[in-house]
């Protein structure tokens, strides 16, 4: 199925692509002919801009140049979606309504619109306060918790924004900080060429940072990756269990990507418990059986609940939990949508957030 995907997915971004080209080339009637050719020149450069950096993320290139051409490509990327669903609907009404006509001249200034509120959205991410009760006595209680996922540190999410970041995690004045995979984005690189750990080593908990691989994390070099936390005091969780002062236990999982990680039911054995387990794994996956299994907290990401509407309708079908709090029959689980996020810097349909979680022991009598 998902090499089916893999195989349409390009098709349909072509033909999107190209019912725009036709569109615009068309609105361009009455230009010159040099116009024109430098019109198509930069719009397939822009199409393909995003691709071209991934490929060449490991490149001897400039930084600022790598960097703008990811931005330049992921921007892109939802103008074509939003203008193409508009152009589409515009064309079918200009069938009824001839005033409609031409329809990049409403289909533009709407997309505008909201890929500029998109980003608004996605620059003010949304503190989500949870208050948690859990079963198990253990001797930190209360514990805030800051629970934080996919911040795709790189060519998308700059210096300037980690440090907007960790204000705001550090404002919230947790305990413990949990990150749930895809800190990094693509590439390490550019992570070295700049102070982003001097940046990370601000985090402020007193009873420690800690974070598990997401897929990113594997796409950047897992040993690259491993070496750049080192530096930092984010300690990295891979099939390994931490036990808090007070009994309070962290399981952390490898990402998915790692095809000989332990199973749930492998760490769960390594805990004890008669404490809590608070399990970290990026991909949130068969959620009923961290339940069945007694997992108290489950914290995850990765969803980013599609980004932007309508994939948060597809990410919706995909996930039990695409995102959010639900207290399943024992397990409490929160799926983040991303404090930042891939590629393109919108959310529309969506929320950044983080989670502030206070842990309260309320045992059963």
């Amino acid at each position: 199925m998902m090499k089916i995907a893999f195989m349409i997915l390009p098709l349909i971004y072509l033909a999107g692509n190209g019912y725009l080209f036709i569109r615009t080339w068309q609105a361009m009637n009455c230009l010159p002919v040099w116009v024109k050719v430098v019109v198509g020149i930069l719009f397939w450069t822009v199409a393909f801009a995003l691709f071209a950096s991934v490929g060449l993320r490991d490149a001897r290139l400039p930084e600022a140049f790598l960097r703008w051409m990811f931005r330049l490509g992921s921007i892109w990327m939802v103008y074509l979606l939003y203008m193409v669903m508009l152009l589409a609907v515009f064309d079918v009404a200009g069938i009824f309504v001839p005033a409609l006509k031409p329809s990049l001249l409403y289909a533009l200034p709407l997309t505008l619109c909201i890929l500029a509120y998109g980003y608004i959205n996605y620059r003010n991410p949304k503190v989500e306060h949870l208050d948690i009760n859990l079963e198990k006595e253990y001797d930190c209680s209360p514990l805030r918790i800051v629970a934080v996922s996919d911040v795709h540190l790189g060519y998308g999410t700059g210096l300037s924004s980690l440090k907007k970041y960790v204000e705001l995690i550090n404002s919230q004045n947790p305990d413990l900080i949990l990150i749930a995979g895809d800190l990094i984005d693509n590439s390490v690189k550019p992570l070295l060429q700049e102070p982003f750990a001097e940046a990370l080593s601000t985090l402020k908990a007193p009873m420690g940072i800690y974070m598990v691989p997401g897929n990113h994390e594997y796409i950047s070099g897992i040993e690259a990756s491993a070496d750049f936390l080192k530096d930092t005091p984010v300690k990295l969780l891979r099939d390994s269990i931490v036990t808090l002062p007070g009994g309070m236990q962290i399981a952390g999982r490898d990402d998915r990507s790692n095809r000989s990680r332990k199973s749930l039911e492998e760490l769960m054995e390594m805990t004890d418990r008669n404490h809590p387990v608070i399990v970290l794994d990026h991909q949130p996956y068969e959620l009923s059986k961290s339940d069945s299994l007694g997992v108290d907290l489950q914290i995850s990401g990765h969803t980013h609940r599609g980004q932007i509407w309508p994939l948060t309708k597809i990410t919706d079908l995909l996930f039990e939990q695409s995102h959010g709090y639900r207290k399943w029959s024992h397990s409490h689980i929160w799926v983040s949508c991303g404090l930042s996020l891939w590629g393109p810097p919108f959310r529309i349909g969506t929320d950044s957030d983080i989670a502030v979680i206070d842990l309260n022991s309320s045992p059963l009598q």
